[in-house]
């Protein structure tokens, strides 16, 4: 598809329908934060609008996504993260990373973009009326899908993608066990595990389960019901985005020769979270005839364009709980801190 079809792209849902050239507007709307902490540090201020560098471009977001990444860098947990976004407040004040819009102006370095185009990917600061991204983080829209969908994309899916490909090395047939199935990476995750033609088992709680179903799971495991490590089966591949069990656990869930990929989680203390436990994983790993293993996912080209691609295909569909308008991200992050939300939320702006 040409830059100037994109551009003439309407949208399903959100954002303007068509892309709109630079305006003269020095500030923008934004969420802002001047400390760490919950959904009450966050509120909505007039700032000034980003300059771009040289490999850069000015994106008009229509929709941004909310993931969990965002979620710590908010709350500035763990601990450790802090000496990467800053030590007593973000480094920058405006949150979100998914991000889904029309590029408004292009760095003189830029060769993939042209001003009009419709894109998705990550940038610095999405929940905002504009945010800079990188060329090598951006990709043109799917044109089948509107612009909330695609804002929850990038962070989410490419975890997903990355943990199942590049860690798990995941290959047709295999039987997969995803714990946390219905959250953000998870939803991804099992369509993701289905297209690569595994047998696949979701784990999730009881009010998700039929979510799980609908993403094409070949069987749901209620973790308040069942003990998906109760011996009963084994696994292939195990993708742990839940962060709760020990890794005896995981072991005694897979095969003799299985791997067990761990990403994300929220067990663990507040200096380091849960990353101990996957470098324990990583430091048993070499002793057992289990592969153990974890993935720090990154947001580029490739993958965003794999992905666009199976969008396109109707193979992957992304799966939206919730949007909020950009002056209730304290409340979508409320919302996201409650556990309650089934697959991801957006921000409309």
């Amino acid at each position: 598809m040409t830059s100037a079809q994109h551009a003439a792209e309407t949208p399903t849902s959100g954002g303007s329908p068509t892309a709109q050239p630079p305006t003269a507007e020095v500030t923008m709307r934004a969420i802002v934060q001047e400390a760490y902490g919950s959904a009450e540090v966050l509120h909505m201020a007039l700032i000034p609008k980003p300059d771009i560098a040289g490999n850069e471009v000015l994106v008009r977001v229509h929709a941004a996504g909310l993931d969990r990444g965002t979620w710590h860098v908010t709350r500035g947990l763990p601990y450790a993260l802090r000496l990467a976004f800053g030590i007593r407040a973000p480094k920058n004040p405006v949150p979100g990373l998914d991000l889904a819009g029309a590029v408004v102006a292009v760095g003189a370095a830029v060769t993939r973009f042209a001003v009009g185009d419709l894109v998705f990917g990550v940038g610095k600061g999405s929940f905002a009326e504009y945010a800079t991204a990188r060329e090598s983080q951006l990709a043109l829209k799917p044109a089948n899908i509107s612009f909330e969908q695609a804002s929850v994309v990038p962070v989410s899916a490419c975890t997903a993608l990355q943990a199942l490909r590049a860690a798990g090395q995941i290959a047709p047939g295999q039987k997969v066990l995803i714990l946390g199935a219905s959250g953000g990476v998870g939803s991804y995750a099992v369509q993701l595990a289905k297209a690569a033609g595994a047998e696949v088992t979701g784990v999730c709680s009881t009010a998700k389960m039929d979510l799980v179903r609908s993403l094409g799971a070949d069987h749901v495991v209620d973790y308040t019901k069942q003990d998906f490590a109760d011996g009963t089966e084994h696994y292939d591949l195990i993708l742990d985005i839940a962060g709760n069990p020990t890794l005896a656990r995981l072991r005694r869930a897979l095969t003799h020769s299985g791997t067990a990929v761990i990403t994300g989680g929220e067990e663990g203390g507040s200096w380091t979270g849960s990353i101990d436990r996957q470098f324990r994983a990583l430091a048993l790993s070499p002793f057992i005839s289990q592969r153990l293993t974890m993935v720090m996912a990154t947001q580029g080209v490739a993958d965003l364009e794999y992905l666009a691609g199976l969008i396109d295909a109707g193979t992957l569909i992304p799966t939206i709980d919730r949007s909020y308008p950009l002056e209730q991200v304290p409340d979508a992050m409320r919302y996201f801190d409650a556990g309650k939300v089934r697959g991801k939320i957006a921000i409309t702006i």
